[in-house]
C-alpha cells in the first residue's frame, strides 16, 4: 500500500528536512530552487530526485540573469518506497543530501563511497 500524503503536506516535510540539514551544506547554495513534482517526465517511479544545473566545480563565470539551478524531488516515487511518514522523512533527507551533493560537484560514485547513494 502506497503512503498517501498530499502535495501541501509533502512540501512541508521537504521544508522541514531542508531545515534539518547542516548549515555548511545549505549556506553555500546560491541561485538554487527546490521544486516538488509528482513524477519524472518519463512517468516512472524509479527516480527520487534530480539536480538540474551546472555544478560549482564545472562553472566558469556565473553572473546576473542566470536561470536558477533546480533540485527536484519526485513525490510519488518517494511515497511509493516509504512505509510511513518517518521513512518518508528519511528518504527525503537522503534525496536532498544526494541532489545538493551534485550541486557541489560530487558524482554518484563518490556518493556511493560515502554511503549516500
Amino acid at each position: 500500500m502506497t503512503l498517501d500524503i498530499g502535495v501541501d503536506a509533502f512540501e512541508r516535510i521537504v521544508t522541514d528536512e531542508l531545515d534539518l540539514l547542516p548549515d555548511e551544506m545549505v549556506d553555500g547554495l546560491d541561485n538554487v530552487v527546490f521544486v516538488v513534482e509528482d513524477r519524472p517526465e518519463d512517468g516512472s517511479l524509479d527516480l527520487l530526485g534530480l539536480y538540474e544545473g551546472v555544478a560549482l566545480t564545472e562553472r566558469d563565470t556565473y553572473g546576473f540573469g542566470e536561470m536558477p539551478d533546480r533540485i527536484v524531488l519526485y513525490r510519488e516515487p518517494l511515497l511509493a518506497i516509504s512505509a510511513d511518514e518517518d521513512e518518508l522523512r528519511d528518504e527525503i533527507h537522503v534525496t536532498l543530501v544526494h541532489e545538493i551533493a551534485h550541486y557541489y560537484g560530487i558524482d554518484d560514485e563518490r556518493l556511493h563511497d560515502l554511503g549516500w547513494a
